[in-house]
Order: structure tokens, then C-alpha cells, then sequence
């Protein structure tokens, strides 16, 4: 099943409106209260990095489900308000690895997702430092492709720092996967859950 598709911007009603959304889902495939609370938390956990993104694109949420299996999606495409001037700074901010915001899980799928955004043209060729080796080349229509999956594997043979990062994280404890794909000029974020 798939949910009503929402426009989203980044005011309070329209974030607001994905919770809402995403609590029908629940409801529709009966899912219990803890599983209900999770699949919500993943939801908070995916609207709390769309303002700013959406403050240079224009986005859509919808739910795709079968039985107690969930596709939570965002797809971005950038608008009029990312100008060539904002886009030379978010790529030189997302190129050099470094930037500080970036901390967290939650800051490297955003910073991931912004830098598709940003570079979508050029997709793989200005692939920043702290995502070489873990962006791949896309199946199908995706060109790009980044896997919560894979950032973890790579964690778990590194150790340190980042481990301890992901070990903290709802979406990293919560979710089976998060993919984020760039497709054309479109950035598509899925949350993947199972119960």
C-alpha cells in the first residue's frame, strides 16, 4: 500500500502533517504500540534534517507498505532558491569532509543528501572525502547511491569513534536500512523497517 504523497515544506504544519501520516500507516497495518512508537520515532528522526534542506528544495513524503514491511520516503529536488552562489558554497562545505556540523549519524545522511543535491550534475565525480567509500554506483535509475548499511559495516571494521556514534543512534538501532539515492536532478531518502 502506499500512503497519500504530502508536499512538504519546512514549516511546522507540513513536518507535523509526516507524523500524522506516518501514525495512520501504523494504524492501517495494526501494528502494536511499540511497534507503532518506533516506526514514528524513525519518522521524527527523518523530519528533524528536512528544514534545511528544504530551505533550497522542494520535497514530498509518502509511506509505502506491505504487511508490517516500511518504505518511509523523502524525495528532494532542488528549487529556485538554491542559487550557483549557495550551491559553490554547500559543495566546498560538503567537498573538504570537514565540515563540523557533521556530527552524528543523522548530519551524514543530510550532509549525503545535500551534497547529491548540490553536485547532482557531476554525480560521482566530487565524491567528498568521508563518503568514498561508502557511496556506489546506483542500479536502475539511481546514478548515486549511499547505505546506512555500509557506512555500518565500514564502522564496525574501523571501530572507535564512529561506532560509538552509530551504537547511539535512534535510526541506526531502529531502521533495517537508509538509502539515500540520487536519481536525475531528484534526491530520494528511504527509511526501510520491518517488523
Amino acid at each position: 500500500m502506499k500512503s497519500d504523497v504530502l508536499k512538504i515544506t519546512k514549516d511546522e504544519a507540513s513536518l507535523s502533517a509526516l507524523i500524522a501520516e506516518t501514525k495512520k500507516a501504523a494504524e492501517y497495518a495494526n501494528l502494536g504500540a511499540k511497534e507503532a512508537l518506533r516506526l514514528s520515532l524513525l519518522a521524527e528522526e527523518l523530519i528533524g534534517m528536512l528544514p534545511e534542506l528544504l530551505g533550497y528544495s522542494d520535497g514530498s513524503f509518502w509511506i509505502e507498505s506491505e504487511g508490517k514491511k516500511f518504505d518511509l520516503h523523502v524525495s528532494l529536488c532542488p528549487n529556485e532558491f538554491l542559487t550557483a552562489d549557495k550551491r559553490k558554497k554547500l559543495i566546498s562545505v560538503s567537498s573538504d569532509g570537514k565540515n563540523s556540523a557533521a556530527g552524528g549519524i543523522m548530519a551524514k545522511i543530510k550532509l549525503a543528501a545535500q551534497f547529491m543535491l548540490v553536485d547532482y550534475q557531476r554525480g560521482r565525480a566530487r565524491i567528498p572525502a568521508i563518503y568514498a567509500d561508502v557511496l556506489k554506483e546506483g542500479d536502475g535509475d539511481s546514478s548515486v547511491v549511499w547505505s546506512l548499511n555500509d557506512y555500518q559495516e565500514k564502522a564496525r571494521k574501523k571501530k572507535g569513534e564512529i561506532w560509538d556514534e552509530l551504537e547511539k543512534s535512534i535510526i541506526s538501532n531502529l531502521a533495517d536500512n537508509v538509502l539515500v539515492n540520487l536519481q536525475g536532478d531528484k534526491v530520494e531518502i528511504i527509511v526501510k523497517k520491518e517488523f
